[in-house]
């Protein structure tokens, strides 16, 4: 595998990116460390271009509030592709992409004590590289959500991978950071998590690039 720095990931967008406004994917299954790697890219953008060019679009700010999952049985499957509102992240990324540079558009948060989106936590203005990341970028159509429109709206999609056992250690973590019990985040991760990454592999090859995170660095696969 070829080891990629940040600098030739940066490289490799700006080559593409145009004067108008570019959105890059970042899928991957849950706890691939897809916010961790969005981030280090969007740093590396802006430090690279000595200006905020990058900012992050989460897929999590349009996860559904949890009254309305509770009130339709869901909460338990918090995650799963049924439980995001995926007609409004398309909306908003076609938004993105049709607003004007310097028009504001504002995009929705994910806080993770509350475990509630945040309505307009950022908002985009001059930023012309956007960075969305979340599972199910490479989604066709699922139970009458309409995943497949996402990739028509990104330029580029690529894939970050992750070994299953480390997947399960960051996921096991998160839950039970979150509040759950070991034996719920154990249940969690193998009844919901590793069905959601199983999906989502399928999807690895509709990828313009194939990453595998390793000890804090990134391998071209």
């Amino acid at each position: 595998m070829t080891a990629m720095s940040w600098g030739h990931l940066a490289e490799r967008v700006l080559a593409v990116a145009g004067s108008g406004r570019y959105l890059l994917g970042v899928a991957g299954p849950p706890g691939a460390g897809k916010s961790t790697f969005a981030t280090g890219l969007r740093d590396a953008l802006n430090v690279r271009e000595g200006y905020p060019v990058a900012e992050i679009a989460p897929m999590d700010g349009y996860h559904l509030r949890n009254a309305e999952l509770r009130a339709a049985g869901k909460l338990a499957r918090k995650g799963e592709p049924d439980t995001f509102d995926a007609a409004g992240f398309v909306e908003n990324l076609r938004r993105l992409r049709d607003t004007p540079l310097g028009t504001a558009v504002p995009w929705p948060t994910f806080d993770r004590r509350s475990d509630e989106p945040t309505p307009g936590g950022l908002v985009f203005t001059e930023q012309r590289i956007v960075v969305t990341e979340g599972n199910y970028l490479l989604f066709d159509d699922d139970e009458g959500q309409e995943w497949s429109a996402v990739r028509k709206l990104l330029d580029e999609c690529w894939y970050l991978d992750a070994d299953r056992r480390l997947l399960e250690k960051r996921l096991l973590r998160r839950h039970i950071r979150g509040g759950r019990t070991v034996g719920a985040a154990r249940l969690k991760v193998h009844e919901s998590d590793f069905r959601n990454a199983d999906r989502i592999t399928a999807t690895r090859d509709r990828a313009d690039l194939v990453l595998r995170g390793h000890q804090g660095r990134y391998y071209l696969e």
